[in-house]
């Protein structure tokens, strides 16, 4: 069975975006390159990526452009070459067609064909998206969350979930330091039936 890992930016109040639609494009983002060639590790270990519409459409503008443009440095190429190339499932009510290895989860029982997606695949399946994280925590079926956290704190915006309502424990699994005082932290998401019960 593979694993359903929320991987986000997030500021120190756990804002994803300040500015709606600015799509991880803030300035608050100190994405260095020994941050971004972590990122590339981590997107070819994937076996999948779900993602919500809004990212999967930034992401279709441009990566499959950054892949081919010599012009940019040689990490950015590269995570254009490998989101372009992963198999990857867009979740979209409104979508009918998607290029680059990708195929659309959509209508009322999105979350039960992404369980069945999570029951048949072996290893991470990264989730990108607010509103699909959020989905996935109420079903039970998101098991890690894997924030880059930049120091910068944003007052408002966009925050990791919605509103949820049910206390949830968390255990660190992972925690490095990386350049411009970014911090990578690995949880897994506890049982909520445990988490009820400390």
């Amino acid at each position: 069975m593979g694993r359903f890992v929320y991987f986000m930016n997030v500021s120190l109040d756990l804002r994803i975006e300040q500015v709606p639609g600015d799509n991880g494009a803030g300035e608050w983002l100190r994405i260095s390159e020994e941050l971004h060639r972590e990122f590339n590790a981590l997107a070819r270990d994937l076996a999948v990526m779900v993602q919500g519409r809004v990212i999967y459409e930034v992401m279709e503008e441009s990566q499959p452009r950054a892949r081919d443009d010599a012009s940019l440095p040689d990490i950015l190429r590269e995570y254009g070459e490998i989101w372009t190339s992963k198999p990857k499932v867009l979740v979209s009510r409104t979508r009918r067609s998607a290029d680059h290895n990708t195929r659309i989860i959509g209508g009322d029982d999105a979350i039960e064909q992404l369980a069945a997606l999570r029951a048949q695949t072996e290893g991470t399946i990264s989730v990108g998206g607010a509103a699909l994280a959020t989905q996935l925590l109420r079903a039970g079926l998101l098991d890690e969350l894997l924030l880059c956290t930049h120091p910068a704190i944003l007052g408002f915006g966009r925050p990791l979930f919605d509103d949820y309502d049910v206390p949830i424990e968390l255990e660190l699994l992972e925690q490095r330091t990386f350049e411009r005082g970014v911090t990578l932290h690995r949880y897994a998401i506890q049982d909520v039936r445990e988490a009820s019960s400390c």
